[in-house]
């Protein structure tokens, strides 16, 4: 089964998910920037940056269960992020969605997304690729492998590791060294790198004389 390939560690499940197409209703995203998130200290992936960081809560209880779930959270209490349960359920882990080029609907998605000044930029950078698609925190905990789903997830054949680019997560204030987040290059929808101003700076490197 497709959920299967999702059944994994977090960044091999998040390499798997660049290509893979997120259908929302009639509008359909390629995804082409993702970010992997561990969850609780005593798992196998911990991971201080993650909702599932410090154990289970209301909010994350869908990120300790099995893989192809949708993760939906609001971030600044507003802009709708959309992220995929990986793993195998029982430990926490998840893929964020960061950006996508959207492939199907594009009229629907201009509509949502009238601040957009070029096709790819409306589904590019989370909370944009969310308002693309329509997804609100009603849909939070969907199966996006079940064929009656009107939000599903399609994986096709992955990219060739030389296509994919890896670095820091976007925006963490903890674990921000960790190169968690992949992308395509070639892709024109994926956004920019912006650290935390609240990470630490990274230790400098002494040199031997």
């Amino acid at each position: 089964m497709c959920v299967d390939q999702l059944a994994v560690a977090p960044p091999a499940a998040a390499r798997r998910l660049l290509g893979a197409t997120l259908w929302s209703g009639a509008v359909g995203v390629r995804i082409v920037e993702v970010e992997a998130y561990g969850g609780e200290p005593d798992g196998p992936w911990p991971d201080p940056a993650s909702h599932s960081g410090r154990g289970p809560t209301k909010r994350n209880a869908v990120m300790f269960g099995p893989a192809g779930t949708l993760y939906v959270y609001l971030s600044y209490g507003m802009h709708t992020c959309l992220n995929v349960t990986t793993g195998v359920d029982g430990n926490a882990s998840a893929t964020l969605l960061r950006s996508g080029e959207v492939i199907a609907g594009i009229e629907v998605a201009r509509e949502r997304r009238r601040a957009a000044k070029s096709d790819a930029g409306l589904a590019r950078g989370p909370g944009n690729l969310g308002s693309a698609t329509g997804i609100t925190l009603g849909d939070y905990g969907t199966d996006l492998f079940d064929p009656s789903s009107p939000i599903r997830l399609e994986l096709h054949a992955p990219p060739p590791k030389r296509e994919i680019a890896s670095g820091p997560r976007v925006g963490v204030s903890v674990a921000a060294e960790v190169a968690w987040r992949f992308w395509l290059p070639a892709s024109a929808a994926v956004s920019a790198y912006r650290r935390s101003p609240r990470a630490p700076l990274p230790a400098p490197v002494r040199r031997s004389r």
